[in-house]
This record gives structure tokens, C-alpha cells and sequence, in this order.
């Protein structure tokens, strides 16, 4: 581990990272960033926001921002108990099912909204999008919004019906406007829906959501893993009648693909064993042991192979050699990691992990949390300067930061159902 961070920028002292009043308070803090600004009285909400807040892009729409602002107004209004972020829940749903819903079912992956109206940019139907519409609707039920229970029921039957490949035991990834499926294969789509599975789970207690949510990690940890020298590569292809075969070159001189980047992804090892963990004490006494060694053993690959020992933070991803391949900070890849870090601490027992989480927040407070305007900068150089004053461009919507939060409270047992 590096040198212990400093206070804050502005002097202020350090909190107790462990506190449940704090972590309830930094979720207020970052919510209060948006508020006020992100709704858009027309539909849904505005997604590209500058360090300030000033918005600049009024009428792209992606289906990530979208389906993440449901969630986060979710989880705000069922343990916040806020009748306004339930309404927002409500504005968002609506969005999605007038606007980014097609006739066939799917959900466009962008849009143009002007005056009311959505034009298709991008009508690619891709499951990642779907796992996200699956988790939206699931919090959005939780929240007490019993009208979006349709919406899961359907977006699950899409999902199995467009996507699923039995004998591969996973979603393909991406199909274009007619559902001809592409040859691309992707684990994040997989981890994502195996979140949205654990969601969709808590909302209905239908076990057959949380058996697809076991059989997709093990499908991926366990499987997939074993081509990728113990972790899980990216990246992967259909080859004639072999649905999933390893790509180790896709998109290996491109750095502008954020859904998709080369090398093994430091936070998706970190994401994966808070995953795991989540499954583990979903299923109790029945959970297979390879769920906490997993998430042990990769939460330990991830910090041995991308801290940066000598700025801090986690950087993005290091390539087969082990060796740094982007150096770069993203905020998801530092919240996943301490969200991952408390579980770890929960489940196991052991201090190290403690260790580890109050040194990636600090980190984080240092660095990534604007104490001026609100919420977490998106991407920070390796020596922690900022690249952009782009805080929240779509697909942030500061969802990992503010699930982290909620995450860490449901490992100490400070969360309600």
C-alpha cells in the first residue's frame, strides 16, 4: 500500500469512512449535485453535466444514463423514504418506455430528444442495455412502484428470448435493429446481468433469478476464467459453432471504447468479487465455496497488479503480463474497489481488507470527490491530475459511487430489506 492520503483538499479532516452516517451523507451530498438540474420536465433527465453542473449536451439520450438515474432515484427513495425521488423514479420509467422502447420490444441504445419528441441515433439492441432496463425496473419495484413489476417480468422473457445461448450458459451481447445477433461476446454484459438477476431476485423472490444469477457467475468465474490464466478476459467471439472463443486483440490500440477496453479490467476483478459475495450470502448456508475464494483471489490480483503504489488509486487495467496497460483513474473502478474491500472484510474476517478500504477512500476523498460542486470527478490522470472538466457524461450518472455507499451499508447490516 502507498503512503497514507491527506485531508481533504479544503483542510477538512478526514471522516470515519466506516460510519453509516457518513456514507448516508456522501449519497445526499452526490445526489445533491444532480438535483435541480438533471430532471428534464419533457422526459427523463439530462445526462452530460460539466464540473460545475452546467449541462452541455441537452438532447443525446444513452440508455445507460438513462436506466442508471432510475436506479440511483430508486434506492434514494426507498431508504430515504423521499416521496420526490419516487416521482422521479416514475419520470424515469416513463422515459424509458415511451421514448427508448421500440415497437419490437428492444430499447435504443441512443437517442436525439428535442420538443418532446425521440429520434433513433442508434436503434442497436445490446444486452447490456437490457441488464440495465432489468435493474432499473427491479429497484424501481423495490422503491414501491408496483407498475414497473411488468417491466421486469419483460424484460427478462426479452432477454432469454433474444439473447440467452444455453449451450454456452450465457447472454450473447449485442444484435442489430432486426435481433441478427453479432459475432462479438462479452463477459461485462454477463456480470451486469448477474447483478440484474440479484435485483430482480430481491424484488419478486423468484428463485429462478437467483439460479441464473449463480449460473452466469459461475459460467464466467469459474469457466471463461480458466482461459484467461485464472481471471476474466474481456473480450471474446463467436467461431462458427463455437459460441465463445477468447479475442485476446479486440480493441487493443483503442482506448475511446469505454464499454468495451482492452486488457484485464481491474475494477470488473473488484466489481466481480463484490458480485460474488452478494450471491454467497444470498444463498447462506447453501453457497458453494469457490464464491468467497474467488472474490478473495481476485480482489487480491487487482490491488497486487493496479494500485499505483506510488500516486494511489486503482489504475484501469493491466494487459496478459501482468504490466500496466492503462494507467489511467477511472471513479468506478476506485468504488467498486471499496465496496468489494468491506464485503471482504465482512464476510472473512480479516482486517487487511479493512485496511484496504480505508485507504482507497482516502484516496478517493483526496482526489475524486469535488468538495466544491458535488459528486466524483470521472477520470484522472496517473498522477491524479484532472483530464477533463466532462464530470458526468452519459453512462455516469455517479451510479457506482452512490451504489458503493449502499453497498458497503448493506455489508455492515445498516440497510433495511
Amino acid at each position: 500500500m502507498s503512503e497514507t492520503e491527506p485531508d481533504a483538499p479544503d483542510g477538512r479532516a478526514r471522516p470515519d469512512f466506516r460510519s453509516p452516517e457518513f456514507l448516508r451523507a456522501h449519497v445526499r451530498d452526490t445526489l445533491a449535485f444532480y438535483a435541480g438540474r438533471a430532471t428534464d420536465p419533457t422526459g427523463g433527465f439530462f445526462h452530460f453535466f460539466r464540473d460545475d453542473g452546467t449541462v452541455y449536451d441537452r438532447r443525446t439520450r444513452h440508455l445507460v444514463s438513462s436506466t442508471r438515474f432510475v436506479v440511483v432515484h430508486a434506492l434514494a427513495a426507498r431508504h430515504f423514504g423521499s416521496p420526490a425521488e419516487r416521482e422521479r423514479v416514475r419520470h424515469g420509467l416513463r422515459f424509458l418506455h415511451e421514448a427508448h422502447r421500440k415497437a419490437d420490444g428492444g430499447y435504443a441504445w441512443t437517442l436525439d430528444w428535442h420538443e418532446g419528441r425521440a429520434q433513433l441515433t442508434d436503434p442497436t439492441n445490446h444486452c447490456y442495455g437490457l441488464a440495465f432496463v432489468l435493474l432499473a425496473h427491479a429497484h424501481a419495484l423495490m422503491a414501491g412502484v408496483d407498475e414497473a413489476r411488468a417491466g421486469l417480468d419483460d424484460t427478462v422473457a426479452l432477454m432469454e428470448r433474444r439473447f440467452w445461448e444455453p449451450a454456452a450458459g450465457l447472454y450473447a451481447d449485442e444484435a442489430d435493429a432486426g435481433w441478427r445477433l453479432a459475432p462479438y461476446r462479452g463477459q461485462n454484459a454477463n456480470m451486469h446481468a448477474c447483478e440484474a438477476m440479484l435485483a430482480a431476485h430481491e424484488a419478486t423472490g423468484d428463485r429462478r433469478h437467483l439460479q441464473r444469477a449463480l449460473g452466469l457467475a459461475h459460467a464466467v468465474t469459474q469457466r471463461l476464467a480458466a482461459c484467461g490464466h485464472g481471471l476474466i478476459w474481456e473480450h471474446w467471439r463467436r467461431e462458427g459453432d463455437v459460441p465463445w472463443t477468447i479475442d485476446w486483440d479486440y480493441n487493443r490500440f483503442d482506448r475511446s471504447n469505454i464499454f468495451r477496453p482492452w486488457g484485464f479490467q481491474t475494477g470488473h476483478l473488484t466489481e466481480w468479487a463484490k458480485l460474488l459475495l452478494q450471491l454467497d450470502a444470498r444463498l447462506g448456508e447453501r453457497a458453494p465455496a469457490w464464491l468467497a475464494e474467488t472474490a478473495a483471489r481476485w480482489f487480491d490480483t487487482a490491488l497486487a497488479h493496479g494500485w499505483d503504489a506510488q500516486h494511489g488509486g486503482l489504475v484501469y487495467g493491466f494487459g496478459p503480463d501482468r504490466g500496466v496497460c492503462d494507467g489511467d483513474k477511472y471513479h468506478w473502478v476506485q468504488a467498486e474497489s471499496l465496496a468489494a474491500a468491506a464485503w471482504l472484510a465482512v464476510r472473512l474476517g480479516d482486517k487487511r481488507f479493512w485496511g484496504w478500504y480505508d485507504r482507497i477512500w482516502a484516496y478517493v476523498w483526496r482526489h475524486f470527490v469535488d468538495h466544491e460542486h458535488g459528486a466524483w470527478y470521472r477520470i484522472l490522470g496517473p498522477d491524479n491530475r484532472r483530464l477533463t472538466d466532462e464530470k458526468s457524461p452519459a453512462g455516469k450518472t455517479d451510479y457506482h459511487d452512490m451504489g458503493a455507499c449502499w453497498d458497503v451499508l448493506r455489508a455492515l447490516g445498516a440497510l433495511e430489506r
